[in-house]
């Protein structure tokens, strides 16, 4: 087999495995509402397979470049899950994705001009969150109608994280680590949902689910933080086992805390004369 054939071929089958994590996360967001739904859908389910990706073909210390350069990238999305939450409750799908798609990429344009350490970018996560989630509380809960799936949804699903990782491998050797790190953390999982439920379930509802998702990505800078530092110590493979270990912990940790006010507010309601 020729050296292209097998590339080729490499490549469509990493594309077809991320794409299958990707549709499977955003199924579940739809079918269990927007606080199960924004769980699943911040697991690694597209910078995972893209971080797995790389580190067959790059060291250790690639991986750990390319996610000091994913840190501040998280904040990026953090912000633009505030502008679209905050605009979606008034405007249509295509002004209120811009709106958060423009933030993200001043982020990036910003990450690729600066030299970040882990310290900065652990600090500018923390501005993000303590900046983002008071605002975006209150719209947390939303009703989730009954969804009926079209032809299309699922094809583009799946071209949406398969572009991505087709990226991330392919430039990866040309571009580097810095923006590899990046491309890697392009938000594709929050894109495709608002492209798929936006229409379908309104703005508040699709809102309803990136709000509870920015709380997911407390975990995932964790995890990519843990990433940048195991990495070159314990290897790529460790340090991604870490990175994945920390954003289910970190999710299941969510829901138990969900579940337990749940139960709390419903003893209280119960005890009441």
């Amino acid at each position: 087999m020729s050296p292209d054939l097998a590339f080729i071929l490499t490549l469509a089958l990493r594309m077809a495995v991320t794409a299958a994590f990707v549709i499977a996360a955003s199924i579940v967001t739809e079918r269990s509402g927007p606080v199960i739904g924004a769980l699943v859908a911040t697991l690694p389910v597209s910078a995972g397979p893209s971080y797995l990706f790389l580190a067959l073909d790059h060291d250790a210390g690639f991986i750990a470049t390319s996610a000091l350069a994913s840190l501040p990238l998280n904040a990026a999305t953090t912000f633009m899950g505030l502008i679209y939450v905050l605009t979606a409750q008034r405007y249509r799908m295509i002004a209120s994705l811009a709106a958060g798609i423009s933030v993200w990429f001043l982020f990036a344009v910003l990450v690729r001009t600066f030299h970040w350490s882990l310290t900065a970018g652990i600090a500018v996560n923390v501005v993000a969150f303590v900046v983002c989630l008071p605002l975006v509380q209150r719209f947390r809960a939303a009703k989730m109608p009954l969804i009926t799936r079209r032809w299309f949804d699922i094809p583009l699903r799946a071209s949406l994280v398969a572009t991505l990782v087709a990226t991330v491998v392919t430039l990866s050797n040309s571009v580097g680590p810095t923006v590899s790190g990046i491309i890697a953390l392009f938000p594709v999982v929050f894109t495709s949902l608002i492209l798929i439920l936006h229409a379908r379930i309104g703005g508040p509802a699709t809102a309803a689910v990136l709000a509870n998702g920015l709380w997911g990505l407390i975990g995932f800078a964790c995890a990519i933080a843990l990433l940048s530092l195991t990495a070159p110590r314990f290897g790529a493979a460790a340090g991604l086992s870490l990175a994945l270990a920390t954003c289910v912990c970190w999710n299941l940790g969510l829901w138990g805390f969900g579940r337990y006010r749940l139960a709390k507010a419903s003893l209280k309601t119960s005890s009441r004369p």
